[in-house]
């Protein structure tokens, strides 16, 4: 019993020194740098206080962009989530799997900025969308697709279909597959299936996976710049960040601006973990048979 004790007490005293650089390295690396622009905030060049706060909210140019933000990621993360959910639950037991999982990785390896660049040379006035339509004549003049709200909003789904895609993926695995397997032989067809037994234990997998969707969504600046109108209908509120701070050398306003990113996000993020509470709370996977 003694030597049993003994080994315990190692294995924690190993524990303890493992965790405690890695709690360290989370506080330097996450909560230093939040703290930090979260004081800078409430610094200004003719004082301290809310002036920071005040003028965004008072001045139209900045505080519109909250809405121009949401009016492009919210309706980019509900296609990303729509899409991803059938196509994931048709997959989950393909044996083609694995060669798409690998194939959507590629959106994601490249970045939002080899994207947007990919898009502009397919989209763009002079890209291979619009010769295709002129030489078929199913057009008679280009299509606008980029520099306006649409490039923005097709380079938000396809760096966040693939990530969206694996996630579902991952949670519709997990499931436990005898669930569905007894409500057949009872006789519930598919679609029963999936509404009655899938989708309540997928709920709290969906609001997890809208929730990373959207902030990754919300965050958007490579694509806006590239693919957008910067000055224009998608000013978004990480460009009046970028402006502030590196235009304007007004760190303190960057630092405000980026507080009510991070605010509106979580707001968004708790609204739909509430939402999520009204659903089927308990186990969403099980051993797999």
């Amino acid at each position: 019993m003694s030597s049993a004790a003994s080994i315990q007490r190692k294995t924690v005293d190993v524990t303890a020194l493992l965790v405690a650089p890695g709690v360290g390295l989370v506080l330097l690396l996450f909560l230093y740098p939040f703290l930090y622009g979260f004081l800078l905030s409430f610094s200004a060049h003719e004082g301290v206080g809310l002036r920071n706060y005040v003028k965004f909210f008072s001045t139209p140019f900045l505080s519109q962009t909250i809405a121009t933000t949401l009016w492009i990621s919210f309706p980019a993360t509900v296609v990303n989530i729509g899409l991803a959910l059938p196509i994931a639950f048709a997959t989950r037991r393909h044996r083609l799997q694995r060669l798409l999982t690998a194939i959507l990785v590629v959106p994601i390896t490249l970045g939002t900025v080899l994207i947007a660049e990919g898009l502009l040379l397919y989209l763009g006035p002079q890209g291979w969308l619009n010769r295709f339509l002129l030489v078929t004549h199913l057009s008679t003049s280009a299509i606008h697709l980029t520099h306006n709200y649409w490039g923005v909003f097709l380079s938000l789904v396809v760096s966040g279909f693939p990530f969206a895609y694996l996630l579902l993926l991952s949670y519709l695995t997990g499931i436990d597959p005898v669930l569905p397997q007894a409500a057949a032989t009872l006789g519930a067809s598919p679609w029963r299936q999936f509404i009655h037994i899938y989708l309540p234990l997928l709920v709290p997998g969906l609001a997890i996976a809208f929730c990373l969707s959207f902030v990754q969504a919300f965050s958007v600046f490579p694509s806006a710049v590239l693919l957008g109108a910067p000055a224009g209908p998608t000013r978004v509120i990480s460009i009046a960040a970028y402006q502030a701070a590196f235009e304007d050398y007004d760190y303190p306003m960057a630092s405000a601006i980026a507080m009510i990113m991070a605010g509106v996000q979580l707001l968004v993020v708790v609204l739909i973990l509430a939402i999520r509470v009204l659903f089927y709370r308990g186990p969403t996977v099980g051993p797999k048979g």
